[in-house]
């Protein structure tokens, strides 16, 4: 694959730019509302509490934004094209984040957060596609593997959407705000499947 970084990537109603300090609080914000981390979040869970104070989590994020410009990162802010408003975050991270025996740099993760008060109009749908196109057009990546918790159609859903294919296996994640492990679906998308599934859409 190629690394070339968090490049800014316009839809017809977004801008995914590579992440600054500006906006990590607001994403802060938005990964502590319940309905969001509870099948986002896989952070160990003898640090719940923690998450939860600011104060210590901006240090967190002050050292991370320090890397978000190199070209081995793929991770972009969401904004809307018509006011700059942010609504969420968006990244394609390595692939043994999602399996441990995964170690080809062109097998990638995915994952995205949108604001609930922006959810249901496509943006993620939309985001998420631009950066997938990236990945596999401009990076040069060859498959994407996920998953999602089987409680959690609206993510799942979106994968289907995009021409992710869900695998006959399942698996079980601790999420940081659920006391027991989930049920999870496993998904993947070849650079083949989606340039066949998005043949007549891949263009913006």
């Amino acid at each position: 694959m190629k690394y070339l970084g968090s490049k800014t990537i316009e839809t017809e109603r977004l801008i995914l730019k590579s992440e600054t300090i500006d906006e990590q609080k607001r994403f802060w914000e938005i990964l502590m509302i319940p309905e969001v981390n509870r099948y986002y979040l896989t952070v160990p869970v003898k640090f719940r509490d923690k998450l939860k104070d600011w104060d210590k989590q901006k240090v967190y994020y002050e050292e991370d934004m320090k890397k978000a410009n190199s070209p081995d990162v793929f991770r972009w802010s969401i904004f809307l094209k018509d006011n700059n408003q942010y609504i969420g975050r968006i990244s394609c991270h390595d692939g043994s984040v999602e399996d441990e025996s995964i170690t080809s740099p062109d097998i990638r993760g995915v994952a995205w957060i949108i604001d609930p008060k922006y959810q249901g109009n496509g943006y993620g749908t939309e985001a998420a596609k631009a950066m997938i196109n990236y990945m596999f057009l401009d990076c040069g990546i060859e498959k994407i593997v996920t998953c999602a918790a089987i409680d959690n159609p609206a993510s799942w859903k979106v994968m289907e959407k995009l021409g992710f294919v869900r695998q006959d296996k399942t698996k079980m994640i601790q999420y940081t705000y659920l006391d027991e492990s989930t049920p999870c679906y496993s998904y993947e998308l070849t650079k083949e499947k989606y340039l066949t599934f998005n043949s007549s859409k891949i263009m913006w």
